[in-house]
């Protein structure tokens, strides 16, 4: 007499887990080097865009023999003032439209407290600052966007001294 055994297919439940595992392990490897990534695309952009401001404070110099001046920090942030990128309320007086066209927002959009791009100014100096992404990417003593002030959470330029080492 013949038999019939029924073959059955499929997956067990375990290889089902060992297989979704792999897939959440992969996928959070690959997320952990896509916000890496963003982190050094945002890091980029704010060295750029401080160079650029940096170049339009030097040709607003040289037409006016001065910086723009402000008595404290002023910045896109709360603590900056809660300035605008352009016209007369711009975190960088009378630098916009003619020396640029309008003024950089910080690449991560975060405006609460000290963050984003902040200006200071007597007229004779003057120092920008950015934050930077995380401690990865912080430069240290002797290299440029160096802060000697806030070397564990903001990059520089400056022109001089007192600016340069105090403010």
């Amino acid at each position: 007499m013949l038999s019939f055994t029924k073959k059955q297919s499929g997956f067990t439940l375990i290889e089902l887990l060992v297989v979704v595992a792999i897939i959440g392990l992969l996928s959070s490897v690959v997320m952990a080097s896509l916000n890496s990534a963003r982190a050094k695309a945002r890091d980029a952009k704010r060295k750029v865009e401080l160079k650029q401001i940096q170049a339009a404070l030097e040709i607003y110099y040289n037409d006016n023999n001065a910086y723009p001046v402000v008595g404290t920090w002023w910045g896109l942030s709360v603590n900056g003032g809660s300035k605008t990128t352009s016209g007369a309320n711009a975190y960088i007086p009378g630098l916009t439209p003619t020396y640029i066209p309008t003024l950089p927002a910080d690449p991560s959009g975060v405006t609460t407290g000290w963050s984003g791009y902040l200006y200071r100014s007597n007229g004779s100096q003057y120092k920008l600052l950015s934050h930077a992404t995380g401690p990865e990417s912080f430069p240290g003593a002797g290299q440029p966007f160096y802060d000697p002030v806030r070397p564990t959470w903001a990059w520089m330029l400056c022109n001089g001294e007192p600016a340069c080492s105090t403010w």
